[in-house]
């Protein structure tokens, strides 16, 4: 970190304002460069000229951050420009120009911060989060693991275990004393409890990282059932082919859109028709597209089952994959007799739509919106797993802690604390995370 870098923090393109972020231990001087030596207090916003030579570039608000009260720890200055193209290349030419400067990588920033004590690795991901979040319930998880919620519980987490690991050290301390078994068991109560906490933190329903990456919904059904006209209905905007002809859609379309406040992918798939199933031409074609599709479903959080209510009799091929996550709506019902709605009687909770006419879409979204917020819901003050890498650090250390309980010698059971303790530090950043920083930082937009 001897180099100096700087970036566009603020989109890029044309606006009114844009900000460019300069951190590093020549911050100051190329600032005192730009502005012919001004004096600019710490933390104070200065207007000044900057300069190329005898040059203006821009007549610009600057605010210099003294270490370590900064973003990054180190010297920062933000220079907050009229935001054209040709003021930001000016700046950028004289920056490049000064010793120790050159361009930011991506996260670059943020990684600073982090390695210079600011924030652990929860809440850089945080940041990153709140930068993506396209929705309010999104914001709001970003901000809470930004506050530190995230990471207060899995370093109180960290914090019992080693007191237990301490524990059983001081056992082993004593080899040449005769230490009865019931001591070693003394740490078990606090290891049993540390396992209950982990495994009801694991098992919620994966509610973080569905709000992070957004519900799957997949629409599936049989050929003509009304799909495609459903998810355009949803989507606001045609977004599948709709036609009469059998077998239109061949492959998965996805949909991100907002419902009740929700990020969802939503998925139209191929028609359910199995005895169309073939080996070549169109029916090898028709047959990948029903194998996406129950691949599709088998994933899905909410599978929307769409039958024709004027077709004979019910498909059972989009029947059977009717479980508590599904939704059951029967299509075309401004053409439906009642003798077809007595094929569906037995269904409770069906919801009884026109694509076409747009009949009853307004109660299916209500019972869609009702489905989204219980898969979704969660416990006021609860905090939820948000990325994959927290899940597997969490599995591996609740399964050492297990280990551990069973473990046939103190020995053996200081060394499962050990492993253990050192998988929850990994989450936060505390121990032997170098490999991981790459993958964590390369996904941040350059200039955060």
């Amino acid at each position: 970190m001897t180099e100096t870098i700087y970036a566009l923090s603020s989109a890029p393109g044309k606006a009114g304002v844009s900000v460019v972020r300069v951190s590093g231990p020549a911050a100051g001087q190329s600032l005192s460069i730009l502005t012919r030596g001004k004096t600019h207090s710490p933390r104070k916003a200065h207007l000044s000229y900057l300069y190329d030579g005898e040059q203006v570039i821009d007549h610009a608000m600057v605010v210099l951050f003294a270490p370590p009260a900064s973003f990054t720890g180190e010297t920062v200055v933000e220079y907050h420009l009229h935001g054209s193209r040709a003021v930001i290349d000016s700046l950028f030419t004289v920056l490049a120009s000064q010793p120790g400067h050159r361009l930011a990588e991506p996260g670059e920033f943020t990684r600073r911060a982090f390695e210079n004590g600011k924030m652990d690795l929860t809440k850089a991901e945080a940041i990153a989060d709140l930068i993506d979040a396209e929705t309010q319930s999104q914001k709001d998880q970003a901000l809470q693991q930004m506050s530190g919620a995230l990471s207060a519980l899995y370093e109180g987490w960290r914090e019992r275990l080693i007191k237990s690991l301490a524990y059983v050290e001081a056992i082993i301390d004593f080899p040449d004393e005769e230490i009865p078994d019931s001591e070693t068991a003394k740490a078990k109560p606090g290891i049993e409890l540390l396992c209950a906490d982990i495994s009801a933190h694991l098992n919620d329903n994966r509610r973080g990282e569905r709000l992070r990456d957004g519900l799957k919904l997949v629409v599936i059904g049989a050929p003509n059932a009304g799909k495609s006209s459903l998810v355009n209905l949803l989507a606001g905007r045609d977004v599948a082919i709709v036609s009469d002809i059998s077998g239109t859609t061949r492959d998965v379309i996805d949909v991100p859109m907002t419902i009740t406040g929700y990020p969802v992918i939503l998925s139209d798939t191929a028609g359910l028709r199995p005895e169309a199933v073939g080996e070549t031409g169109h029916d090898k074609l028709e047959s990948e597209g029903i194998k996406r599709a129950r691949a599709r479903a088998q994933t899905a959080d909410i599978k929307i089952l769409v039958f024709d209510g004027t077709a004979p009799q019910r498909c059972s091929a989009t029947f059977d994959l009717h479980d508590e996550n599904a939704l059951i709506v029967i299509n075309k019902n401004d053409q439906i007799t009642p003798a077809q709605k007595q094929i569906y009687a037995d269904i409770p909770n069906a919801v009884f739509v026109s694509a076409q006419t747009q009949e009853g879409i307004s109660e299916f979204l209500d019972v869609l919106s009702a489905k989204i917020k219980q898969v979704m819901d969660v416990p006021r003050g609860h905090v939820s797993l948000t990325r994959a890498r927290h899940r597997e650090a969490l599995t591996h250390a609740l399964g050492r802690l297990s280990h551990a309980l069973n473990a046939p010698s103190p020995e053996l059971m200081a060394e499962d604390l050990r492993l253990s303790a050192r998988a929850l530090g990994r989450i936060t950043g505390r121990v032997d995370v170098e490999d991981l920083l790459d993958v964590i930082f390369r996904d941040f937009c350059i200039g955060k």
